[in-house]
């Protein structure tokens, strides 16, 4: 008989206490609003082109965000600009560049045939995808492969980072 009591007991105890805390001035809060979340750990990308000797030469695009690698690569393929720099990337219009990232490799689908990009070209892209893949917090011992519309390259890893 005293077990049937003993459970009441502790029931009720347990809802007195339930109802103290719910008294003691602690209210629920609304949903509150803040500022977007960032998008990128820098202000823009930083691609890689040659200088006079054909090293590679990092350079920082603005762009407001990291964006991803396929941005990235697809800026690069806009070409330097007026910064003084060149690169071994022949012209193209098409500078749409698709991504697949697996843990072991990062392969880029490119919209350019092999004969269009020199050696030194191949180390821009692959140094612009590490250095993408490493800002957003990835290693950059990654190998990264370049699927051109003609062959693909051995997956190779950048040689300046």
């Amino acid at each position: 008989m005293t077990t049937r009591t003993a459970r009441p007991a502790a029931l009720s105890s347990a809802l007195v206490g339930v109802m103290m805390l719910g008294g003691c001035g602690l209210q629920p809060s609304g949903v509150e609003e803040g500022p977007e979340a960032p998008t990128g750990l820098a202000p823009g990308v930083t691609l890689y082109f040659l200088d006079d000797d054909e090293n590679l030469i990092p350079q920082q695009r603005e762009t407001g965000q990291l964006g991803s690698i396929s941005d990235a690569v697809g800026l690069l393929l806009t070409g330097p600009g007026n910064s003084g720099l060149s690169t071994g990337i022949d012209e193209t219009t098409v500078t749409r560049v698709v991504t697949s990232e697996r843990s072991e490799v990062i392969e880029l689908r490119l919209p350019l045939a092999r004969h269009q990009v020199e050696d030194a070209g191949v180390d821009q892209i692959v140094c612009t995808t590490a250095a993408t893949h490493v800002q957003a917090g990835g290693s950059p011992e990654i190998p990264v492969q370049l699927r051109f519309t003609d062959i693909s390259e051995e997956p190779a890893v950048c040689p300046v980072l």
